[in-house]
């Protein structure tokens, strides 16, 4: 069996943990450590809802459609060089 990790790894690995980049057994050993530290687990609920709320800022930056056609342009090969 692997060995819980301490806070100091925990606070290494949160920034991938809240993003979902960990192995699955790491995934597991940080959300146990959580669930048992109540000092990772509160900076775990303020990087998750800082990250939630950078997400929704996000989805509502609205982009111009010219911007938009020019930017299909270039991903699809059809554009000039200057963007």
């Amino acid at each position: 069996m692997t060995r819980p990790l301490t806070c100091a790894e925990v606070f290494e690995r949160l920034d991938d943990f809240v993003d979902r980049e960990l192995s699955a057994e790491e995934m597991d050993l940080v959300s146990r450590h959580i669930t048992d530290c109540g000092i990772c687990a509160s900076e775990y609920r303020f990087e998750s809802g800082l990250l939630r709320s950078m997400k929704e800022k996000v989805r509502r930056i609205q982009i111009p459609d010219e911007l938009k056609t020019r930017l299909l342009h270039q991903l699809r090969g059809q554009g000039s060089d200057s963007v």
